[in-house]
């Protein structure tokens, strides 16, 4: 068992987590493949199953959200891509909805199972009860309420301590997987961070294993108040294996305690073809290694309008974007925030460096740093995973290439910036 850290705040987590040049030469270890989780949550066979491989508007969206979409085979690997990226493949993350009124499901709780792209009916329920319980406003809602899970031993195994940061990161993903389909059909959502984590664990029959982060919602609300339903859903063991990690797990329960919250209501709308942007959800990949060949001003300007456009949420925060322009075409190279120029010169190399001497980060068009000083450190990275999204996906409509990088040297990113803020994701693009 890791050992357990007894100032368990968030801010001691993020200190605790961080990389540096000697603590990631100091701290290396040999992976257990022998204990290595499922990246697959299973319900027995027996519970209903719905195929989402149709063509209904419905079904469509959620195998958007995290469907299958390549095979990927090494020697003595092999493992399968979704529409949502994960760091080192783990998927640490599991989603679930509530169907009311919604054609082609009947009125219930689901699992939305990756492995055999279906959802699985965990519950039935009537109009009395629902999962809306579980927000803030208790109204039956008529719609899709989905939400988004986390399983840290999955991330753990590989990542140790550092991980639930990938858990948050790869939930933000999925949000953005979500916010991705919902633009192709056309109807209003909202983020809810404003949950009940506690009842809705209990709900699910989750053990320590697996905990509610945030959900997405695509509902109509009503003027009858429901309740949660009663009882517990039957656990079902989310890995395989486990090994328990309490640092994580405290965090996991102080994140769950927002502070002042900012409600943001816009709601952005597509500003890509529609066709181009339904095929990117299918085909966004992580490119592994960059051709040095630049990008047009044009072409990052289009990035940049998607991913700093509103993210409607019940809790916003700011995420800063600041970014290395080593190639961009009418552009000198330097570091820029928001547009403005911070420092003038080649920094390349220095952006290479900053994210743990990978080439992606040095041989991009752009390298960018996301960062906050915000307080709420689960939704932080949740809207900072979103915004990855948002990049890899306008990147591939384009015809960029785009990689998530979530290890760097925290505090010499900091010092490079010139910021007091948290250091949340790196992200390169570039051909």
């Amino acid at each position: 068992m890791n050992e357990f850290h007894p100032l368990s705040s968030t801010d001691a987590y993020h200190e605790t987590t961080k990389h540096s040049w000697i603590s990631v030469r100091q701290h290396a270890y040999t992976l257990d493949w022998s204990t290595q989780p499922s990246t697959y949550k299973r319900y027995p066979v027996d519970f209903p199953r719905i195929s989402l491989l149709e063509e209904n508007p419905i079904k469509r969206f959620l195998y958007r959200v995290a469907g299958i979409t390549a095979k990927k085979s090494y020697p003595g690997v092999e493992y399968y891509l979704r529409t949502n990226p994960s760091a080192g493949a783990l998927y640490p993350n599991e989603v679930y909805f509530q169907a009311r009124g919604v054609e082609g499901f009947a009125d219930g709780i689901y699992h939305l199972e990756v492995a055999s792209s279906s959802a699985v009916l965990l519950r039935s329920i009537d109009e009395s009860e629902g999962l809306e319980a579980a927000l803030e406003d208790s109204r039956r809602r008529r719609g899709l309420l989905l939400f988004v899970s986390g399983i840290y031993w999955r991330s753990s195994w590989k990542y140790r301590d550092r991980a639930f940061r990938y858990v948050l990161l790869d939930a933000g993903h999925l949000l953005g997987s979500s916010e991705a389909a919902v633009l192709l059909w056309k109807k209003d959502y909202r983020i809810r961070y404003r949950i009940d984590r506690e009842g809705l664990n209990r709900f699910f029959g989750f053990g320590r294993e697996e905990g509610m982060l945030s959900a997405f919602d695509l509902s109509t609300p009503e003027s009858e108040e429901v309740r949660l339903p009663k009882g517990s859903l039957r656990q079902t063991d989310p890995t395989g294996s486990f090994e328990p990690n309490e640092w994580i797990e405290a965090v996991y329960r102080e994140s769950g305690h927002l502070q002042v919250c900012h409600d943001e209501c816009r709601v952005p709308q597509l500003p890509f073809e529609r066709e181009a942007w339904a095929e990117a959800i299918l085909r966004r990949r992580s490119i592994r290694q960059f051709s040095r060949r630049s990008i047009s001003k044009e072409e990052l300007v289009q990035i940049l309008d998607w991913a700093q456009a509103p993210v409607p949420s019940d809790c916003d925060e700011t995420v800063e974007l600041y970014g290395v322009i080593n190639r961009v075409e009418g552009m000198e190279p330097g570091l820029v925030k928001e547009g403005e120029y911070l420092k003038r010169g080649d920094f390349s190399n220095k952006a290479g460096y900053l994210c743990l001497e990978q080439g992606l980060g040095s041989e991009s068009a752009v390298t960018f740093f996301l960062v906050s000083s915000g307080r709420n450190y689960a939704l932080l990275y949740q809207k900072a995973g979103l915004i990855g999204h948002r990049l890899y996906l306008a990147a591939t409509v384009l015809g960029i290439g785009a990689s998530g990088i979530g290890a760097y040297y925290d505090d010499e990113v900091r010092e490079f910036l010139g910021t007091e803020g948290k250091i949340l994701y790196a992200f390169a693009i570039g051909r």
